[in-house]
């Protein structure tokens, strides 16, 4: 026992102690925030964040001080893209360090983790005339200095702007082609003092695409707006609309999202390219076992089906996928979503409108008075749409809806603190899924590395008890033209099903939490989003990186690895 609680535990013991002992907190507060982790599954120090009981510079100092080094506040002292490039790129990844202040004789380094074996020795071969210090910053702070290294991609309309051409308002048709052709899912245009950065969100990562001189993009700013059906004498109010674009004889719909900033106004449009219409349950990352499962849920008449998962995990994709498959001339198929992402043909999709009062239940309502087989719901937000909805499941309708929640577990009873009765809940709910998304290794550009069990331990501790073999081989991608140098292309889910037996039924009429509804998923054979991240790992798909970044290690040990 004692040789547990010297493991992660002690890092946020040092944490509490110092909170308590500098006032930080109360001890009322640790006690709420302990209750709160154990029902959720998550840390104290979220809670803390959460009910804004700490700022993030209180907590930075707090793990600074358990470290027993000086706080180092990337946010307020922002290191220069000179700073940052000073350490080469894969040394600052591998440590996660960030040169932060340099002086005559000496250089302060930032890092997340103050004690790594090795760092101080690599550092000082970089800077090998200065006296080194290294302090401490919060992991997503040293995180974001890394948009530094990222290449810009090689648009087209980069090359025009850079040929000292005449700026038309026209070449917003050029940068929605390149987005196009990189799969982009998003194109943002950030206004900034003299000139307006365009980047691409390509593979779930912002990376710049190019910049156009601030004189021109008002031109620009205007087309987007009467393409979007927007006023183009609107400059401080958020505007959102829509456009339909043509490209080589594809429709492409577009939502189009803008907001006032200091520098100007800042645009978002989002890409439903067709690249996402056609995705199958292979495409999507469904094993052949999950889409057994899965199969077997929405095969029945009545019932409910859930997809969690935060925002951009790809959960509309899901469920379009799975109706993809279900849409037949025999079947009404319906939905009510907000916006309608991708139009499928022989499905009957109505669109959310606030101003005409057509909210997700005013629409589920009608929708029921369709003699409907098939509904979907885009989300369940509010207590009266989740009612709407089991009530429909329950009267004889197959419904499949999204919903937040951290996992699938915590679903169950997140859905019951909204105010479903248990015994409805228990007659309605199928199947919950939930999923994140991993970039795919790039195929172009991917090798195979050999890794000991030893160096396997050294290097990702929680992970030795996924790894059988004693020699290892993993996959990475050296980064190449066709994926834009990262390594990465493409995106693909991990999921986690919890299909609702006889047993889980029975325990939801009991309010239970999502512990006891994870204990029994696991006994029915459900596996983790984490292990099914560690298949596609093996299977050469993704890399351990990239799945720790989406997906923590569960707190019990794997099941026998399928």
């Amino acid at each position: 026992m004692q040789n547990k609680k010297n493991q992660p535990a002690t890092e946020e013991q040092k944490i509490k102690d110092i909170l308590l002992r500098e006032d930080y907190v109360s001890a009322k507060d640790i006690e709420n925030a302990e209750e709160y982790a154990r029902k959720t599954k998550s840390t104290i120090v979220e809670y803390l964040l959460g009910q804004q009981l700490l700022t993030r510079d209180l907590l930075g100092q707090a793990i600074a001080e358990s470290f027993g080094v000086s706080y180092a506040d990337l946010n307020y002292n922002q290191p220069t893209r000179d700073q940052i490039l000073a350490i080469p790129e894969a040394i600052a990844r591998r440590y996660r360090a960030v040169l932060y202040a340099v002086k005559d004789d000496s250089v302060i380094v930032a890092t997340d983790n103050p004690k790594q074996p090795q760092m101080i020795t690599a550092l000082k071969k970089i800077f090998p005339q200065k006296n080194l210090t290294v302090a401490y910053s919060l992991k997503e702070d040293v995180e974001a200095t890394f948009v530094a290294y990222r290449k810009p991609l090689e648009t087209r309309f980069s090359l025009i702007l850079a040929g000292n051409r005449r700026v038309a308002p026209e070449i917003i048709e050029e940068i929605l082609g390149d987005a196009l052709i990189f799969k982009a899912s998003d194109i943002h245009f950030d206004p900034q003092e003299k000139e307006v950065v365009i980047r691409f969100r390509v593979d779930g990562v912002l990376r710049e695409a190019g910049r156009v001189p601030k004189e021109h993009y008002e031109n620009i700013l205007n087309r987007i707006k009467v393409q979007a059906h927007l006023r183009i004498d609107e400059h401080f109010s958020a505007q959102d609309g829509a456009i339909r674009h043509s490209k080589d004889g594809k429709m492409v719909d577009l939502r189009v999202s803008i907001v006032p900033t200091l520098d100007g106004e800042k645009v978002v449009i989002r890409l439903l390219g067709e690249y996402v219409r056609s995705f199958t349950f292979s495409d999507i990352g469904l094993s052949a076992a999950d889409q057994q499962l899965l199969a077997e849920a929405s095969k029945k008449p009545y019932g409910m089906i859930l997809v969690t998962g935060p925002t951009g995990s790809g959960k509309t994709t899901t469920l379009y996928s799975l109706l993809k498959a279900l849409n037949k001339p025999e079947v009404n198929v319906m939905s009510i979503e907000d916006p309608v992402e991708y139009k499928v043909s022989g499905m009957n999709q109505i669109q959310v409108n606030k101003q005409t009062n057509l909210t997700f239940a005013e629409g589920l309502r009608s929708i029921v008075r369709q003699d409907p087989n098939i509904i979907l719901v885009g989300e369940i937000r509010d207590r009266e749409t989740a009612e709407i909805a089991v009530n429909a499941a329950l009267t004889g309708h197959l419904l499949f809806s999204t919903f937040h929640a951290n996992d699938s577990a915590t679903a169950v009873p997140r859905l019951l603190d909204m105010g479903i009765e248990p015994f409805l809940l228990a007659s309605t709910l199928e199947m919950v899924i939930a999923q994140r998304l991993v970039r795919l290794i790039c195929s172009s550009c991917r090798f195979s590395a050999s890794m000991s069990q030893q160096e396997l331990a050294a290097a990702f501790p929680k992970l030795a008890p996924y790894f059988n073999q004693k020699s290892l081989t993993f996959y990475k991608g050296k980064g190449c033209k066709s994926c834009g140098d990262t390594g990465y292309k493409g995106r693909l889910a991990i999921f986690e099903l919890i299909p609702v037996g006889r047993e889980l039924k029975e325990i939801i009429l009991r309010n239970p939490s999502s512990k006891q509804v994870w204990e029994i998923a696991r006994r029915d054979g459900a596996h983790s989003l984490f292990e099914d991240g560690i298949e596609k790992v093996k299977n050469g798909i993704t890399t351990i990186e990239e799945l720790l970044r989406v997906a923590a290690p569960p707190e019990q040990q794997p099941q026998a690895m399928r």
